[in-house]
């Protein structure tokens, strides 16, 4: 009991300080807890001082200071002075003012991002656009500290190095593109920790090495792939198929081997798969079984394997592929055998490329069921049979390449038919029979190449009627009779065959075929001599004229100066020429009869009759001068009176009374070189536009006479007509000097383009459809593309934009004040100097090619820059002088960056979609900054020309869009000024 006692005693005492000591414990771990929180919550504010709207601020003027001073322009805005969330390419979350969109894609950029860039202190930042740049130097590590970040798009720039593992942490990373650069090394290992990644693009630079195995578990959610133009080696890893959501898969133009995965069949949402141009297969016919297991791919649409080493059989079950395939390419390849019975199963199909293979045997009559076929490519194989006639049903052939075959029998007349064909190939066959009048009737031939075969009769007439032929082969037949003189027709030629045949006779006038770069007619028996024009050819190259009956001299001057350009030998009766030819020299000598002396009183004789006769006609011309002068009531110091060389002559007076004294009333527009003014001419009150211009040179006439009479030869029914000239003096004693052209009802186009000045166009109802608008591109091409290949001395435009394009009662463009600028050039360097060169680029800002900004001379080169911004405006809506665009950000770098994204994601899938992205490329290739990269304007004719035979049945309906449809499925933001997220989702 004693002991018990003290043990319940400490018992008894312990308890109550148990009790103090829990609770003790439990206030010390709340004030613990409430710390970290209080902890926490400073480090939260710390580090949102650290990263603020301030501080994003002063990285993106650290960014700015790194691009080259000449560039800087373009970010005007980015300054202290204007609000962060204002500046151009930038946009801000909604609840804090941070930056979370920076997208400087197409301004033309140039520098070098520093390794240090202040990039990484934009934390909020989800999307970085600096595609389509100028940008160089190494991929930036800082970038790793953009946590947020989901898209980020550096393609088309000048990047290198490799890819810094610290991007690694950049987990919410959805779109990663950084092709057309110059970045190298392995796969980036970094891009394996992005497993959200979606849409993947390094094409177009310098990655090399092996593809990890386990690619495709990595990165599961890829949709989009595009890994093409790089050094990549190894096998196509087998784990893609693991990928279900992958859709395009392109890896081209590498240095993959091995075999293309059985295992691609189970991509049922695979609609792109590009894999040509690597070293794919061994010849082993195992390496086609591909193409049975993809016929499990329902939604595939491209299928491009050609230019490997695939070979062994074609397989019949190429014909099981997916009836929405719009492309299969194997051409380039060892593949044997024929062409299955059931290829016709392939409704879509588009561009079958099956060339530069060891096929054999007939084409299959189910071929002709591809009747959405554009491109046809079997050229380089064994195929043999006739042509059949059924490819007059596939009316959209674009393309037929059959050439290097065995095909025999005549030409299909039905050809004839294909009336948007583009390329007709089928040399190198053993085809005979007459070339089909029909095939020369197809208006948008460009190539036609008849060479080798055993082709019988003459050359049609009708070959003129190709007048945007480029290429005619017809070399090595049985051809024979003249040459047609209709040949000179073909103003687009560039090169010319006919070797090898049994022409006779005489070279046709081929003077106006200017653009000619290869000429060959040997091996003829053509007579005559050598045309002296053919040294006026500053294109021509390449003229073989050897072993014909030519005679005469040969010139020295143009092509003919060099040796290795131009072939005579074989011309037996052929003198003169170069030293380098080895012709005999050319000798006069005077016939016997010449060759005695007259008596003196002979030519006593011929000399007084000589005499005599040029005296009288002297008299008859002065007394008809004086008498049309006088009928005329002109002043008889009229320097009018010199228009008579020229024009049929017209006095200020005239001009006076038909513009009702040059009311204002009656001006109708005013320009660099002076004011436009409607008027009525003549008894028959021939309404007819009067510019007056405001010149600085006096005098000089007949000068500017003489300057005229060139422009006034130069006819084309897309230019504006110069009807005459005046150069007197007005009522006051000034002199007036004015160009008479031809009115055109409908104004201007620029009355159409923009909307508040429709009612000017006396059509107020309405405003120009998509027909009418290409209709007009093409109107003004075609004015261009005479000026400056078919008149003998090129004519360069100079101040192209819309209120030079007028239009008629039917809406066909006729383009004013061609070669005005050049003219004044020449005649008035003054007025030129003043009006061109200065006013006339600020008055024209975003139509003059950035190279006459200094001081270069009027070129052909800066219509095409003009012609582009034209056609960019004509189909986005926007202006040059649209206040979104500074600097270097215009329309052509806004289309561009437009296109180029859209390009990357596979863009749209309609009609509407496609003709329109085509005409803007048009648009896009001809403004290009540096005249060198500029399309010609022959070119950019043709390719508008084809949009319009491909997706127009005339030249004012769709063929397949109703004019309702059309209007509903094109986007109505690219006719207004819409912003880039509206086009982005339009195209």
């Amino acid at each position: 009991m004693v002991h018990y006692k003290p043990t319940f005693v400490y018992t008894f005492n312990f308890l109550p300080f148990y009790l103090v000591t829990r609770c003790s414990m439990k206030l010390s771990l709340s004030l613990a807890v409430n710390a970290l929180i209080l902890l926490k919550a400073l480090v939260m504010i710390s580090a949102q001082a650290r990263f603020s709207n301030e501080t994003d601020m002063k990285a993106l003027l650290e960014f700015k200071s790194q691009a080259a001073e000449n560039r800087r322009e373009v970010l005007a805005s980015w300054n202290n002075s204007s609000p962060l969330c204002s500046w151009i390419g930038v946009r801000c979350g909604r609840r804090r003012e941070r930056v979370s969109s920076l997208d400087l894609g197409g301004f033309k950029l140039a520098g070098v991002i520093s390794p240090s860039i202040e990039l990484g202190s934009l934390s909020k930042l989800v999307i970085l656009y600096l595609n389509n740049n100028n940008l160089t130097g190494e991929f930036p590590a800082s970038f790793g500290n953009l946590t947020s970040l989901q898209e980020l798009d550096f393609a088309y720039n000048n990047m290198e190095g490799e890819i810094p593992f610290d991007v690694a942490r950049l987990t919410q990373m959805v779109f990663f593109q950084v092709s057309q650069n110059r970045l190298s090394g392995v796969f980036p290992p970094a891009l394996y920790n992005m497993s959200l990644l979606e849409s993947l693009s390094l094409a177009g630079n310098s990655f090399s090495g092996e593809l990890r195995a386990d690619f495709g578990d990595l990165l599961p959610n890829l949709r989009i792939v595009v890994m093409g133009r790089n050094k990549f080696t190894g096998a196509v890893p087998v784990t893609l198929a693991n990928i279900s959501s992958l859709g395009r898969f392109d890896i081209s133009t590498n240095y993959l081997t091995g075999s293309i995965p059985l295992s691609f069949g189970k991509l049922h949402n695979l609609w792109w798969l590009g894999i040509h141009s690597n070293s794919l297969g061994n010849n082993s016919s195992s390496h086609l079984e591909f193409i049975g297991v993809l016929a499990n791919c329902t939604q595939l649409e491209y299928l491009d394997v050609a230019y490997n080493r695939l070979g062994g059989v074609l397989p019949a079950s190429i014909a099981n592929l997916s009836t929405k395939l719009t492309v299969l390419s194997l051409g380039e390849n060892l593949i044997s055998g024929t062409l299955p019975h059931d290829i016709g199963n392939l409704i879509s199909l588009q561009e079958l490329d099956l060339e530069t293979n060891l096929l054999t045997g007939e084409l299959p009559a189910s071929l002709g069921k591809l009747v959405e076929l554009q491109v046809l490519e079997l050229y380089s194989n064994e195929i043999s049979g006739v042509i059949p006639s059924y490819l007059g049903n596939m009316t959209r052939l674009q393309w037929i390449h059959l050439n290097n075959n065995s095909f025999q029998g005549s030409i299909p007349q039905s050809i004839g038919r294909c009336q948007k064909l583009i390329d007709l190939w089928i040399d190198s066959n053993r085809l005979n029979g007459t070339i089909p009048l029909e095939i020369l009737q197809i208006p948008t031939l460009a190539y036609l190449d008849l060479s080798d075969n055993f082709l019988t009769g003459s050359l049609p007439e009708e070959v003129g009627e190709l007048q945007l032929l480029v290429g005619l082969g017809a070399s090595n037949n049985k051809l024979s009779g003249h040459l047609p003189q209709a040949l000179g027709g073909c103003l687009s030629v560039e090169f010319l065959y006919m070797q090898g045949n049994s022409f006779d006779g005489a070279i046709p006038d081929i003077s106006q075929l200017v653009s000619l770069r290869n000429l060959d007619f040997s091996n003829n028996n053509l007579s005559g001599g050598i045309p002296r024009y053919l040294a006026k050819f500053h294109l021509l190259r390449n003229l073989n004229l050897s072993v014909n009956k030519l005679e005469g001299s040969v010139p020295v001057e143009g092509v003919f100066r060099n040796a290795t350009e131009v072939s005579v030998f074989g011309n037996l009766n052929l003198c003169g020429g170069i030293r380098e030819m080895q012709l005999q020299p050319c000798t006069v000598q005077a016939s016997p009869k010449v060759r005695k002396h007259l008596s003196l009183e002979k030519k006593l004789a011929i000399g007084i009759t000589t005499c005599i006769v040029f005296m009288f006609i002297t008299v008859a011309y002065l007394c008809w001068f004086k008498k049309k002068n006088n009928a005329s009531g002109g002043n008889p110091s009229d320097s009018s009176s010199a228009l008579g060389m020229f024009f049929e002559k017209i006095s200020f007076e005239e001009l006076h009374v038909a513009t009702s004294g040059f009311s204002s009333s009656h001006l109708i527009g005013s320009g660099n070189f002076g004011d436009v003014f409607k008027g009525l001419l003549g008894s028959d009150h021939k309404l007819v536009a009067v510019k007056v211009l405001n010149l600085l040179k006096h005098g000089a006439t007949k000068s500017f006479m003489a300057e005229c009479e060139t422009f006034k030869g130069i006819r084309h029914r897309n230019l504006v007509k110069l009807l005459t000239v005046c150069s007197s003096l007005d009522s006051k004693g000034n002199e007036f000097r004015a160009l008479v052209y031809e009115f055109m009802p409908k104004g201007s186009l620029d009355m159409w383009l923009q909307p508040e000045d429709l009612d000017r166009a006396n059509d107020h109802s309405r405003s120009l459809t998509l027909s009418e608008k290409l209709n007009i591109a093409i109107d003004v091409a075609s004015a261009l593309e005479y000026l400056h290949v078919h008149c003998h001395d090129q004519v360069a435009h100079c101040d192209l934009k819309p209120s030079n394009v007028l239009l008629d009662d039917d809406l066909i463009a006729h383009v004013g004040d061609f070669g005005l600028a050049q003219l004044l050039c020449k005649y008035d360097r003054d007025t030129y100097l003043n009006k061109f060169s200065s006013a006339g680029v600020r008055g024209t800002v975003g139509y003059a090619a950035p190279e006459y900004g200094m001081g270069s001379q009027p070129s052909i080169q800066g219509d095409v820059y003009s012609f582009g911004v034209l056609v960019l405006e004509m189909f986005t809506g926007k202006k040059p002088t649209d206040i979104s665009f500074a600097g270097d950000y215009n329309l052509h770098s806004y289309a561009m960056s437009v296109l180029s994204r859209d390009g990357e994601e596979g863009g749209g899938s309609n009609a509407i979609d496609e003709w329109l992205r085509l005409v803007l490329q048009v648009g896009i290739k001809c403004s290009e900054e540096y005249p060198r990269d500029r399309v010609r304007m022959t070119e950019a004719l043709r390719e508008l020309i084809l949009v319009r035979s491909k997706f127009f049945t005339s030249k004012t309906t769709f063929t397949e869009l109703s004019p309702r449809d059309a209007v509903q499925s094109f986007p109505q933001e690219w006719m207004l000024n819409a912003d880039v997220h509206t086009i982005e989702t339009s195209i």
